[in-house]
């Protein structure tokens, strides 16, 4: 699967029906984003069990502000619809390919159990 371009009115509906969603928060005018882009169009095609997406931060601020992207490239990973890594920084393939395989390796029974101890203030 090719990347899918996100927007406000596609976000929601790509991470509640995909497993595991990948986002690139990016820019044309940004140097790093441009060298990051083959990288995530390579694993998208690695992955095609994985939705990857681009979220152009010049085209929909709205998102970009709404996750508190302050820095670009930003690259986000939802699983079972739930934020579980989120950095800014172009990553290198081999990066991107551990960060794939440690998201698909998440226990999220266990991630599920420490949202909710978060939630309640309680320490884990």
């Amino acid at each position: 699967m090719s990347t899918m371009e996100i927007t406000k009115d596609t976000l929601s509906q790509t991470i509640e029906q995909n497993e595991i969603v990948l986002l690139d928060f990016w820019a044309a005018w940004c140097g790093p984003c441009r060298m990051f882009g083959p990288v995530f169009e390579q694993a998208s095609q690695t992955h095609e069990d994985i939705a990857f997406g681009k979220i152009d931060t010049e085209d929909q601020q709205e998102l970009a502000g709404a996750f508190g992207i302050t820095s670009i490239p930003t690259l986000m990973a939802f699983r079972d619809g739930i934020i579980v890594f989120s950095q800014p920084g172009a990553l290198a393939a081999p990066q991107l390919e551990q960060l794939v395989e440690a998201v698909r390796g998440l226990d999220m029974d266990a991630v599920r159990a420490q949202l909710a101890e978060q939630e309640q203030g309680t320490p884990s």
